[in-house]
């Protein structure tokens, strides 16, 4: 039997991987944008990761004809106020690579104590439908920002982003346990239920 495909909108490599992991097992083919030869620049100007998520899941629908999932994810560190946020990807400038956002986060907060670098990890998943219905989930972690980065693991800000059950940086932490515990794998597990009773709809 054929299975439907379900588009993971992101271009970004190590989320694409991750996502793959994340949903290995749904009764859907993954794609991803490049190998449905599409290539769309969303406006990510929301005010709110659902926002965002919402925006993009909707645009590579609409373009692709595919149900399509997309996500929107960001740190908020409470020394700076929640800050980056939504703007977590655009923080250090919108061409800044993963280590310049790291190094111009870190001077941010670089006199704040330990016990002050409190910070967490948040993640929005939408599923749209070409026709325009859309489903979300969400999922958060809760860490600590280090003061120097520490492991070869993961993307984004993973390696300042110290979880203390496990006394390392999810760049430091295995994938099986990082896609347990992580922002995005508690969204995805809500949104594996979403797409299970849309695989029975269909």
């Amino acid at each position: 039997m054929i299975k439907p495909k379900l588009l993971l909108a992101t271009n970004n490599k190590g989320k694409l991987k991750e996502l793959r992991v994340l949903f290995e097992g749904v009764p859907f083919d993954l794609v991803s944008p490049a190998q449905v030869g599409l290539k769309l620049d969303i406006d990510e100007s929301g005010k709110t990761y659902a926002a965002n998520a919402r925006v993009k899941a909707l645009a590579f629908a609409k373009a692709s004809g595919l149900l399509t999932l997309a996500d929107d994810s960001g740190l908020e560190v409470d020394a700076l106020g929640g800050a980056p946020g939504v703007l977590s990807s655009r923080y250090a400038g919108p061409d800044a690579s993963d280590s310049q956002r790291v190094a111009f986060l870190l001077s941010k907060i670089e006199d704040v104590p330990w016990e002050k670098r409190t910070a967490a990890f948040r993640c929005v998943m939408a599923i749209a439908a070409p026709s325009g219905e859309i489903q979300t989930s969400s999922g958060n972690c809760k860490g600590i920002i280090t003061l120097f980065p520490q492991g070869d693991n993961g993307f984004g800000y993973d390696p300042i982003f110290y979880v203390p059950k496990f006394k390392k940086t999810m760049a430091e932490l295995p994938p099986e346990i990082k896609n347990h515990i992580s922002h995005r794998a508690k969204a995805a597990l809500k949104a594996r239920k979403i797409l299970r009773e849309l695989s029975e709809i269909n």
